[in-house]
């Protein structure tokens, strides 16, 4: 089974169409949180993620505030600033869709999924071989999915010797999955692993293996968006370095 992994949407609409352009026909769509926030089409990117086929969605620390579920003041300035303005446009049926939404973590065959982390499936960033080794007590599948970080990375266990080690990945280069990993997919909306091209991920679950991607979108016209609605300057400056 073929199936599109994407996370950390960000309200940045034109990254998800090229995002499912460029991904192709898939049997599922697995989406790990965080439509809203940063960017400047909320109603949009919902709307789309609302209608793709055979989809199971999670939410994300930005989609739970927006539902009332963290206090805004949890966020840094600019983040607070943007879900503010996203909690003004956001429509009732994108708001009942997001309340509709589960953020614990989703078992699915042979994959755990996650937004933060299986210990902390909100919160927590695994950043590192640190963070993702006291991570593999939390979850008992072969590997385990997560976003929230924004970057593209692969991270293993050697049960033997109890090490983990970060996992070299090559974009659109299937690597063939062995038991155990945690891999994130990056960000479809603000990568931050300095490559501006949206990040997603397809996982094959038959042949057992995640092939990173990237494609690259009119980031300009994002930017412009931005300005136009009044966001931080610095959601649209980071859109072309992918920081």
């Amino acid at each position: 089974m073929r199936i599109l992994v994407i996370s950390d949407l960000h309200a940045n609409y034109t990254a998800l169409e090229a995002v499912l352009e460029h991904a192709g026909t898939v049997d599922e769509t697995w989406c790990l949180g965080d439509m809203v926030g940063y960017g400047p089409d909320p109603n949009a990117v919902v709307e789309l993620v609302r209608d793709i086929p055979n989809l199971t969605c999670l939410l994300g620390n930005h989609d739970v505030a927006l539902i009332g579920k963290i206090p805004f003041e949890t966020f840094n300035t600019d983040a607070r600033r943007t879900l503010e303005y996203h909690e003004r446009v956001l429509t009732a049926d994108n708001m009942d869709f997001l309340r509709s939404l589960p953020s614990n973590v989703k078992v699915r065959g042979e994959a755990t999924i996650v937004h933060g982390s299986p210990r902390d499936s909100v919160w927590e960033y695994i950043l590192n071989t640190l963070s993702a080794r006291l991570n593999f007590d939390h979850f008992t599948t072969p590997w385990c999915f997560v976003g929230h970080s924004h970057l593209q990375c692969m991270f293993q266990l050697d049960e033997r010797t109890d090490r983990v080690s970060l996992r070299q990945m090559r974009v659109g280069e299937p690597i063939n999955l062995e038991p155990r990993l945690i891999a994130n997919p990056g960000s479809v909306g603000q990568p931050r692993d300095r490559d501006p091209r949206a990040a997603y991920a397809i996982y094959d679950s038959s042949a057992r293996t995640w092939e990173p991607r990237r494609v690259a979108y009119n980031v300009a016209e994002v930017q412009q968006r931005i300005r136009e609605v009044g966001l931080p300057e610095k959601h649209a400056m980071r859109l072309a370095e992918g920081w």
